[in-house]
């Protein structure tokens, strides 16, 4: 925050004091603020601190299984079973064409000239939306505008990513599907409307000014000043909605709210179609895009992403909803989880050794060392 945007009183006392000592006292603030709002809502908790409780319970499942990574066999045709470091090419594959957007996937090293041919190859065209093959949580996630941008892109990214023609549908959401192997419908546990990070214009203050004044936008607040998009001096007209983070992820911002009472047969039958094209797939979460709850329900829908065992249902980050009815609902999703795979077991699917996973994860250090290093 500059001078001038600081209040009149603050800018008085400057004159006495140099500037630094005053941008400590406002970063010292500002780090007070952020720690009250998130120890008061846990949907800002650390995962570990979220998933501690019903730890306890995941244990348990383990110890009747006889495995600490019967996660892996709850999608026997993902990679993990999807709970990290999996492929998301390979599980666009799996998935049928006429339910996601067009997408490509562009190979750590590939140069700029290459990349805008693939493009042209698949009918891609800007904006697009690029993001790791092997990511979660939306690391990494941009969407490229023009080629200079793609260019950028490349040069902090060596790794292998997808690049998918941006879908500019109203509504982004979720909706969390199991079916028990030995079953012939599954069931949704859960539907996410996914509100992007917005501040409402009041015509008089600055766009900084606003963010400052929501706690949720407030959070985001040193990654929003390094968007140089983003104009924080602008005055926002009365009842204008400015939306500042165009992705329905949480990490960065985005509102989760419950839509539970939007389940029936009719989006039931319509996601126990789409699934059963899904070779191996019993448990996981559809992120997708549609015009319409109406249009949804008739099988309108791009699907974003399709996560497996480590997938959340993603209703529970709802503000207010209750931190103890979550752990419920988490530890029915582990139970649903740990009957898939028990069942796939029986059937040939061996679960993931402890070598496996300490290589997997040697790979997926190595993979985002690449990044950050770049």
């Amino acid at each position: 925050m500059s001078i001038l945007d600081m209040p009149a009183r603050v800018r008085r006392v400057d004159k006495k004091f140099p500037a630094v000592f005053f941008r400590s006292m406002l970063d010292v603030k500002y780090w007070f603020r952020r720690k009250y709002i998130k120890s008061f809502h846990w949907e800002y908790w650390p995962m570990w601190m979220v998933y501690f409780p019903v730890s306890f319970y995941y244990l348990w499942l383990c110890t009747k299984i006889r495995s600490l990574f019967f996660f892996s066999a709850a999608n026997p045709t993902i990679e993990t079973g999807g709970m990290f470091f999996e492929s998301k090419w390979d599980i666009f594959k799996l998935i049928p064409q006429q339910y996601y957007p067009v997408t490509a996937i562009v190979h750590a090293g590939t140069s700029i000239e290459s990349t805008l041919s693939k493009m042209q190859e698949n009918g891609l065209t800007f904006p697009v939306i690029a993001k790791p093959d092997r990511g979660e949580r939306g690391w990494c996630v941009e969407i490229v505008e023009n080629m200079e941008a793609l260019k950028n892109y490349l040069a902090r990214h060596p790794i292998d990513f997808l690049l998918q023609q941006y879908i500019n549908f109203p509504l982004e959401m979720s909706i969390f599907y199991y079916r028990h192997p030995s079953d012939e419908h599954g069931r949704i546990t859960s539907v996410t409307q996914k509100e992007y990070l917005n501040v409402t214009g009041d015509g008089h203050s600055t766009l900084l000014e606003l963010i400052i004044k929501s706690d949720r936008a407030f959070l985001q607040l040193e990654r929003l000043k390094k968007n140089a998009a983003i104009r924080l001096n602008k005055i926002i007209p009365q009842g204008t909605n400015e939306v500042l983070v165009p992705y329905g992820n949480h990490v960065r911002g985005a509102m989760f709210l419950d839509k539970e009472n939007i389940i029936d047969k009719e989006l039931t039958d319509l996601f126990d179609l789409i699934s059963k094209q899904i070779p191996g797939f019993y448990y996981g979460r559809f992120d997708f895009k549609c015009n319409s709850l109406e249009e949804l329900k008739k099988g309108k829908l791009s699907i974003l992403e399709l996560n497996g065992s480590g997938a959340e249902p993603a209703h529970i980050y709802q503000p207010g909803y209750s931190f103890f009815k979550a752990q419920r609902v988490l530890a029915r999703h582990y139970k649903m989880m740990y009957a898939a795979a028990r069942s796939n077991h029986q059937t040939g699917t061996a679960y993931m050794t402890l070598r496996s996973y300490k290589e997997i994860k040697a790979a997926e250090k190595l993979y985002k060392q690449r990044v950050l290093t770049s």
